[in-house]
């Protein structure tokens, strides 16, 4: 038997209940966040600013500093730092690192559920398609939807919920109807991995491409099994030899070249196939025993949301363990709310949802990010406490995260030496504000460092300025003013940094 974990098995005249379930949970203790070094190995639990792995590690906080500013990354005494960065200065100063995760409710992400095996039931296949543009990744979804194949019933008029179940000789098949491989690494950036089994759509007529390469590589990221589905069989070019072939260079082995990857020729476009294709989703997932306990309050993930005119926040969650009931307490992200209406993709009304479900709910406080982990508890007091605590651990690692670089912080990190050549961006409210700073910063050159101002404007921060850093290895100093939500996002994905300047 497993051990009880993540609120674990407790029995109850003969069974499980999903109150006994909640009650034994191992995080109705918070375990206690900390820091330290051990062996060598520094170890911690929290977010830490730099004063505080400075403290922890026992090296000046003006080294770390220092370093991270060697590497383009600007950063005040009190600034929270992520793990990336973290793991990146412990290597630096000799010590090896290890996050160990905090099991408790406002952690609820890093949940890993074990539970009695008796309480265990065979669970839907959670299937993403994925696959190259115009290779049919969305006819297939569509296709199998309406199909009335291998023993089921053809879908009837279903709602863009981003999910959909089909049945398959009295089985289901969870599909996610994504927009493609983009959004499933979104996703398993905010922690959620949702799919058990990736359908990799090739074109029989037209072979692996670089989308199909990039499909492979997330799929295998992931850790998810793999079925590839030759499309476009119809087409007078299809050749699903050459694409199996194509497949090989990239680790992908179909059974009769001796690997295990269930590999269906089909059509979209006449139906051929499908059959095998959701046999061999069932075949797979029958192999990989996928269960779950339904005898808990739901833990999943959100594959949607979006604010709608009528009934305000609404979201597609997708129960991953447990029952989600109409009338539970869910708490996602930072924020909570009692459903108050749950249904399926066709519309339908449900009262409860169990593992591998996809469903359309209403009642959150606001509109959640996809991708975000949910958690269903027994009473509002605990869901509002949990969502209050994560949106105030929220507001601080903000706060930390976006505190401004002053001229003083700069001068102190040029004193520190050591430090070469810095370009440098300007935008201020004002062109006498862009003319002193340019001043201020230019004066702080040295022979061990180099600011060069390559531009100072008064204005709003643009297009052309990110693209003007990116080519230059520029930062952006913003004085009196703040980047839009959409440059902010364009900075990010240039890896531009933005400095706010008081």
């Amino acid at each position: 038997m497993k051990k009880n974990n993540a609120y674990g098995s407790k029995k109850n005249e003969g069974h499980t209940s999903r109150q006994a379930n909640f009650e034994s949970r191992p995080f109705q203790k918070k375990k206690e966040e900390y820091a330290k070094v051990n062996g060598g190995v520094f170890v911690y639990s929290k977010p830490l600013s730099v004063a505080e792995l400075s403290k922890a590690i026992n090296v000046p906080a003006n080294a770390i500093i220092k370093f991270l500013f060697m590497n383009g990354k600007m950063v005040t005494i009190n600034q929270m730092l992520d793990d990336e960065t973290i793991g990146t200065i412990c290597l630096e100063f000799n010590y090896d690192f290890k996050k160990e995760k905090v099991v408790d409710a406002e952690h609820f992400e890093d949940l890993e559920i074990e539970d009695d095996p008796a309480d265990l039931k065979e669970r839907a296949p959670i299937v993403t398609v994925m696959g190259h543009v115009d290779h049919g990744k969305t006819s297939i979804i569509d296709a199998i939807r309406h199909s009335n194949v291998a023993g089921g019933e053809a879908g009837g008029i279903s709602q863009a919920i981003g999910a959909y179940q089909k049945e398959v000789h009295g089985k289901k098949i969870t599909i996610i109807d994504t927009p493609g491989h983009a959004a499933f690494t979104a996703m398993r950036a905010r922690g959620a991995d949702v799919t058990d089994i990736v359908v990799l759509v090739v074109a029989a007529d037209d072979g692996v491409m670089p989308q199909t390469v990039e499909a492979i590589n997330h799929a295998k990221a992931a850790n998810c099994q793999i079925i590839v589905a030759i499309n476009k069989m119809d087409k007078p070019g299809a050749n699903p030899r050459r694409v199996k072939e194509e497949l090989m260079e990239h680790g992908i082995y179909g059974e009769e070249y001796g690997g295990d990857v269930l590999m269906v020729e089909c059509s979209a476009k006449t139906g051929q196939g499908l059959n095998d294709l959701l046999e061999a989703i069932l075949l797979k997932a029958e192999m990989m025993e996928l269960k779950a306990n339904p005898n808990r309050y739901a833990i999943g993930t959100v594959l949607e949301a979006n604010l709608d005119k009528g009934e305000g926040p609404k979201a597609t969650l997708l129960v991953q363990n447990g029952t989600l009931k109409n009338s539970d307490y869910v708490v996602v992200g930072d924020i909570y709310g009692k459903i108050r209406r749950m249904s399926n993709e066709f519309g339908t009304v449900l009262k409860s949802a169990g593992p591998s479900t996809p469903v359309s709910v209403t009642g959150l406080s606001a509109v959640p990010n996809a991708g975000d982990r949910f958690m269903a508890f027994p009473t509002e007091k605990e869901a509002r406490e949990i969502a209050e605590k994560r949106a105030l651990a929220k507001k601080e690692k903000a706060q930390a995260g976006t505190s401004a670089m002053s001229l003083e912080d700069l001068n102190n990190l040029v004193n520190a030496g050591n430090i070469q050549n810095i370009n440098v961006i300007i935008k201020a409210d004002t062109d006498g504000s862009a003319e002193a700073l340019k001043s201020s910063l230019e004066k702080l050159s040295n022979d061990q460092i180099k600011i060069k101002v390559i531009a100072a404007q008064a204005g709003a921060i643009n297009d052309s300025d990110i693209l003007l850093a990116q080519a230059s290895g520029a930062l952006i100093y913003a004085f009196n003013i703040r980047p839009d939500a959409r440059i902010a996002q364009k900075a990010a994905e240039a890896h531009v940094e933005i400095r706010p300047h008081r």
